[in-house]
């Protein structure tokens, strides 16, 4: 295993059509890995004989909604948390039926890997070609096919090879497979733990990497391309009411690095004005740093007074985009309440907001075949490519390059909802 990874954080998904064993693949991968509280346990199997079962139903760890567990399905995304030793990992359990395809949006787009659950006995479906296009739709740079329930078929070789072969080609026609991003296929069983965190005897013809040890050897976000560094604007720090002289000048810039990193020394650009100065200090609470990188919370201080506010990004001087005042790109419909191409709409990209007008939707998916088809509105649900107009302008990434200067979400002006998520293309 690549030790550079370690004590990274991982955050991945699981998804799949019902009844595929994503709730029972993530209890097992807790349980196995010793990630259970022993009172978790005792709640589960007590639950579990009720219910008849002779042992403890893994399931029952994520669905956490009194619904979820009534239906056997389940509706929200719920998210666990467990550490390996050498790893901690974030997992966003996403629902499987269409009715939640804005749920599962939701949990891809901080995901770095995706867990695509295939019955043994069932092939390639339809909700795995509509998870498939989501998680590309969304970029997730890492794709683990797992081919579940290979207990029921008894450990066959040739199922598990077609049904790779069957979602390889299905994978290539949507343009899956592009550079940067890697396709694995498994074979296990969650219900046995064959394949999952120990290889079990049962499947003695396969000789590829199991769940676990893919999950180890993922690399963390932000690690695989050199990005460009983006720092959009959280707060002007200037105190006031100080009786330190030193502090009467300070004029800190605090914000997250969203992308990239930043040094002492470097000179940098302000957008959208196109002021230019150097970053004189670089500050982590009362810490003083030589240079900061992606995720970290920092406060930039640069040689020059410059006119900066919350919304503008300081971007290093050669990496500067160019502000848009029109953006195209896919977005997911949040709200019930349809899409209106008459009304104004804010769209919040990093820091900043803009009032916005939709130019033009150029067509709608159908999420279940993957057609584009003419659209006048949207509704909860919908997934539609959207040109909007905007009164502000942007400092925008196209969303293949960047997730995080890639997205944008958008609001309601008169309630104040989000009603809209979308990805720049």
């Amino acid at each position: 295993m690549n030790t550079q990874h370690n004590d990274s954080l991982l955050r991945f998904m699981t998804c799949g059509s019902v009844d595929d064993g994503k709730s029972t693949l993530i209890g097992r991968l807790l349980f196995d890995t010793k990630s259970i509280l022993a009172d978790t346990l005792t709640q589960m199997d007590r639950t579990s004989k009720k219910r008849g079962l002779e042992v403890v139903d893994l399931s029952l760890l994520t669905d956490g909604l009194q619904a979820e567990r009534e239906q056997g399905i389940t509706i929200d995304v719920a998210y666990r948390y467990f550490s390996t030793g050498t790893r901690k990992y974030i997992i966003a359990d996403a629902p499987g039926h269409e009715q939640y395809t804005r749920n599962m949006v939701t949990a891809a787009s901080t995901a770095n890997l995706a867990i695509i659950l295939i019955d043994a006995r069932k092939g390639v479906l339809t909700q795995t070609r509509r998870h498939s296009f989501l998680a590309h739709l969304v970029g997730i740079p890492h794709i683990v096919v797992a081919i579940n329930k290979m207990d029921l078929v008894d450990f066959d070789q040739a199922t598990f090879e077609k049904i790779k072969a069957d979602y390889l080609s299905f994978a290539e026609q949507i343009g899956l497979q592009r550079a940067g991003r890697d396709i694995q296929v498994v074979p296990l069983s969650a219900l046995t733990g064959d394949m999952l965190v120990d290889r079990g005897d049962a499947m003695d013809w396969y000789q590829g990497p199991t769940m676990l040890e893919i999950l180890e050897s993922a690399p963390a976000a932000h690690s695989e391309q050199n990005e460009p560094f983006r720092f959009p604007v959280q707060f002007v720090c200037r105190p006031h009411a100080s009786d330190d002289k030193d502090l009467h000048d300070f004029r800190g810039f605090m914000g997250r690095v969203e992308s990239g990193e930043i040094a002492v020394g470097d000179a940098v650009t302000v957008l959208p004005n196109g002021y230019t100065s150097k970053v004189k200090a670089i500050q982590l609470g009362d810490e003083q740093l030589q240079s900061a990188i992606t995720e970290q919370s920092v406060t930039l201080l640069l040689e020059d007074e410059i006119d900066t506010s919350r919304g503008d990004m300081i971007v290093k001087s050669d990496q500067a985009p160019e502000p848009v005042k029109q953006i195209s790109g896919m977005v997911c419909w949040l709200s019930e309440t349809p899409l209106s191409t008459a009304r104004t709409y804010i769209i919040r990209h990093t820091t900043r907001e803009s009032k916005a007008k939709v130019g033009a939707i150029e067509y709608k998916v159908d999420v279940n075949t993957l057609e584009q088809l003419e659209a006048q509105g949207l509704a909860m649900n919908d997934i539609a490519k959207i040109n909007f107009k905007l009164a502000q302008p942007l400092m925008v990434d196209s969303y293949s390059k960047n997730r995080a200067t890639g997205a944008f979400i958008v609001i309601d002006e008169s309630t104040n909802n989000t009603v809209g998520a979308g990805m720049i293309i």
